[in-house]
């Protein structure tokens, strides 16, 4: 028995050092996909950049892309790093600011589906959809408050610019002081795009392609590493943080979603708790807020793989994510008035799915299809 002991504790050892190994590897591809898009769409867009771009320029546009991409995918770290290859690639900054927006009301459909689990028992359901949708209206009251905002004083743009300003040489927009990341992900771009030459413009479409299709295998594969390997720690942080206070809440959540790499599984993570009546829902709503923080790290990581003209502009539009989800949460959770408003829409919609199932269908359709399907077609 203590000979088996003594064997498992070492091969448990080098199975956790394979699975960091394999974390810094995605890590490596999440970078290397990052530059794909990029290089993709600045050699199959080229100069017809702004006819391409005249679609999503409007902000309400933007705004329902991000949404339905985020919808469809169920994760905003993929939107949002490829975003960040768009925009290293030529898409101006001031469009690709809604498209942010967009993707935190997305990425909040996963903990709602979750929540239908509970659908049997009236009293888990409740709670359950109440702890789920507390998310969906705090991230859709920030989108109310700080759009028009954007739109009229370009606030997230000039609060994005002044983060990025330090980083910048003086007067020059190269960022030249970041570009250690080009010698790592040059060389692997190279191997894919020499192929795909002889295809003309066309290859830079495929190329763009193989990217988005990298960086989905890179997050969930890093996501799964990082649950593996942080499980234990997240628990205990999990079940320390709950109940502390508010603001201990929003630096938890913020931590567990680093580690985990995916505020869906956060959020969703407290949905049963809520529903089985371990938690309330107005404990485990700063954890949330923290989620819409930690989530941000993703795209400030793909932001390091660019380097070229844009590259300012592409850790521009990932500050313009993390300062979006911290303005959000200082300006609504910090005015007792505003703090208020989802849980109340939150704790009003939970009574109504369960008294009609089809209010919850209906919530569902018109929040992440309806809406933004008619907003699309009509400014198209």
């Amino acid at each position: 028995m203590t000979t088996q002991a003594t064997t498992a504790e070492p091969m448990n050892s080098s199975m956790r050092w394979v699975r960091w190994a394999n974390l810094a590897f995605m890590l490596y591809v999440l970078l290397v996909a990052v530059s794909m898009v990029s290089s993709g769409f600045k050699w199959s867009v080229g100069e017809q950049a702004k006819t391409l771009f005249e679609f999503a320029s409007h902000p309400i546009a933007g705004l329902m892309i991000g949404l339905v991409a985020t919808s469809l995918i169920q994760s905003s770290s993929t939107v949002t790093s490829i975003i960040v290859g768009l925009v290293a690639g030529g898409l101006p900054v001031e469009t690709a600011i809604p498209m942010v927006m967009g993707a935190n009301i997305g990425t909040t459909l996963t903990n709602t589906l979750v929540s239908l689990g509970h659908a049997r028992c009236k009293d888990e359901f409740r709670r359950a959809f109440a702890s789920a949708t507390v998310h969906d209206f705090f991230n859709l009251l920030a989108v109310v408050i700080f759009l028009p905002l954007e739109m009229m004083f370009g606030l997230l743009d000039k609060v994005s610019s002044w983060l990025v300003s330090p980083m910048m040489d003086a007067g020059d927009m190269s960022m030249k002081g970041l570009n250690f990341m080009k010698p790592l992900t040059k060389p692997a771009v190279e191997v894919v795009k020499g192929p795909l030459e002889t295809f003309g413009n066309m290859g830079g479409v495929v190329l763009i392609f193989i990217g988005i299709a990298l960086i989905f295998v890179a997050i969930t594969a890093m996501g799964k590493l990082m649950r593996s390997l942080m499980v234990g720690r997240a628990r205990e942080i999990l079940k320390s943080a709950i109940g502390r206070g508010p603001l201990h809440g929003i630096a938890s959540g913020s931590i567990v979603t680093i580690l985990v790499q995916s505020s869906s599984t956060t959020t969703s993570l407290m949905v049963p708790l809520v529903g089985t009546g371990v938690l309330k829902v107005r404990d485990v709503y700063p954890f949330t807020l923290g989620a819409n923080i930690g989530t941000c790290i993703t795209a400030l990581l793909a932001a390091t793989a660019i380097s070229g003209d844009n590259a300012v502009f592409a850790l521009q539009i990932a500050l313009v994510h993390l300062s979006f989800n911290v303005l959000a949460t200082l300006f609504i959770f910090g005015i007792p008035l505003l703090r208020e408003l989802p849980l109340k829409a939150a704790f009003f919609l939970g009574e109504l799915a369960t008294k009609n199932k089809m209010a919850v269908a209906g919530y569902l359709g018109l929040v992440f299809v309806a809406i933004p399907s008619t907003i699309l077609a009509v400014t198209a």
